[in-house]
């Protein structure tokens, strides 16, 4: 996972901190895709991360977007893990769904402080 994260100005949500935030994953074949972190977020007492696929102009035509399990090992380098259970999925795509809902707020109350 290669992270080019501003550490120095990141409070632990990857969308905001306003850097090029991406991620590469290797997939089960062997195959490596970049992907750019939309977002980390709590879910059922654990974290979650959220990962848009990029092709290789470096955009999302599609808009689909990976879930996985996010945790520390003990050196502080993130780790990702498969969500195995569709329940749990569900859970992690809730939250994510409120995540981007509090995001677009956001973005809307910044809009109407800038006029």
């Amino acid at each position: 996972m290669s992270n080019t994260c501003d550490e120095t100005r990141c409070n632990g949500d990857c969308a905001s901190c306003g850097g090029d935030v991406t991620v590469t994953l290797t997939l089960d074949d062997d195959s490596t895709i970049e992907c750019g972190i939309i977002g980390i977020f709590d879910a059922d007492n654990r974290e979650y991360i959220a990962l848009l696929p990029l092709d290789e102009n470096g955009t999302n035509s599609d808009g689909e977007v990976y879930l996985y399990r996010y945790q520390k090992d003990a050196a502080g380098n993130p780790q990702l893990e498969n969500i195995d259970s569709d329940e749990e999925y569900e859970i992690a795509s809730d939250a994510f769904d409120e995540l981007l809902d509090s995001m677009e707020y956001d973005e809307l109350v910044s809009e109407e402080n800038l006029n």
